[in-house]
């Protein structure tokens, strides 16, 4: 019995390993992405693609073993908190890597248009207000803190405010050219995409914190 636990831990261990190494690779992907969309570089949007492979791939590996795991151990308690909750944290990181190729393909429909500098500048700021809060998702959960969990709605205010001044920009021209439209579509997609990576991060920290507690971040806790 000792050593079947110990196995387990083990196996556990490996799982968060992964976990993190998942979400240090959508990291890059946010960052290779956006470089690609700012710098109109088409030979990049094939390596983010590409790079979206590996972390799905990734992503599958984890849900079996954590589906193995789950079926031949049986946990209880926090154990089979922690393997549901991981479930649902990768895929909430895959939704990222998956958002981060939709921003690297805009870079095909706006080619070869340049961004403008207002554009170009909110759109950098997004990129890093989302890595910053898939970062701090991702802290949460290597460290099982619902303290640092918690902080993650408060930031995605920012990411709010940054996609209505995003929306600012793109109207501010008053264009009614078809070009000028199909454009500002794009760029409103692309300001949508940063947003809902926002939304994935908090969704990884209310996964957190009930990894630990066992309550959703909406519940009273209870007493006793």
């Amino acid at each position: 019995m000792v050593e079947t636990r110990k196995q387990f831990h083990e196996e556990l261990d490996e799982l968060n390993a992964d976990v993190v190494h998942l979400g240090a690779l959508a990291a890059e992907a946010i960052h290779a992405g956006t470089d690609a969309l700012l710098n109109a570089d088409l030979g990049a949007v094939e390596q983010v693609v590409a790079a979206d492979r590996v972390l799905d791939e990734l992503t599958h590996s984890i849900e079996e073993r954590t589906y193995l795991l789950m079926a031949r151990q049986q946990p209880m308690a926090i154990d089979l908190r922690t393997l549901v909750s991981i479930l649902r944290v990768i895929h909430e990181i895959e939704r990222t890597g998956d958002l981060m190729v939709n921003v690297a393909k805009a870079t095909r429909r706006l080619y070869p248009n340049p961004l403008e500098p207002r554009v170009r500048g909110l759109l950098d700021r997004m990129r890093e207000q989302a890595a910053v809060q898939l970062g701090a998702a991702i802290d949460a959960f290597a460290d099982r803190d619902p303290a640092k969990a918690a902080s993650l709605p408060d930031m995605d205010d920012v990411m709010d405010d940054l996609q209505k001044d995003l929306f600012r920009a793109i109207f501010a021209t008053h264009s009614t050219d078809e070009a000028t439209i199909q454009r500002a579509v794009q760029v409103a997609l692309v300001g949508r995409y940063f947003e809902r990576m926002a939304d994935h991060a908090v969704n990884v920290a209310e996964r957190v914190a009930f990894m630990v507690t066992g309550q959703f971040r909406h519940e009273e806790p209870q007493a006793g």
